[in-house]
């Protein structure tokens, strides 16, 4: 319990507002890294092996649509992860720059630690499950990819959350 009401005091926006800020960035962001993944050899790969592991399909089989719907509820996940490293961080570091509320620095580290997150996880968890050909023969080339991506996602990331907490603070 402590550590929740030493997360609600502090010197970081109302949570509510945090949460939805950083669900829709993270959705926003996802839709953003579509790009970088529709100009590379694997293309979707990622989207649909995560697709695959979660339905426990060949990813193969997987549907474009299916495997579109989980890589952006995903983002939007990591927009929850987000908020949460952001609450965390700002009770921790100094709000030395604010952006309409925003500590620059926890912002800077949550996105940081939800880059990592998301690739780590993509590459060392989801890739090794669904095996197969992706993992065996593409498995460099896939995890390349997706740190590209994942790139994306926290460059959006950077750039979006703040410029949202500057027009309504």
């Amino acid at each position: 319990m402590r550590v929740f009401s030493a997360l609600a005091a502090a010197g970081s926006p109302d949570v509510a507002v945090l949460f939805a800020v950083g669900v829709l960035a993270g959705l926003l962001a996802a839709v953003v890294m579509d790009w970088p993944m529709s100009r590379q050899p694997e293309g979707f790969t990622p989207a649909y092996v995560a697709t695959g592991v979660l339905t426990r399909t060949p990813h193969e089989s997987v549907r474009f649509r299916d495997a579109m719907v989980v890589h952006h509820l995903a983002g939007g996940l990591a927009g929850v992860l987000y908020a949460l490293a952001v609450r965390g961080f700002s009770v921790v570091v100094p709000a030395v720059v604010e952006a309409g509320g925003l500590n620059l620095l926890a912002h800077l580290l949550a996105v940081a630690l939800v880059v990592g997150f998301i690739y780590g996880f993509f590459a060392h968890v989801v890739l090794p499950r669904a095996g197969g050909r992706s993992y065996e023969e593409e498995a460099t080339a896939v995890r390349g990819q997706w740190l590209r991506s994942a790139l994306m996602f926290g460059v959006t990331m950077v750039i979006v959350v703040p410029l949202v907490f500057l027009s309504i603070g």
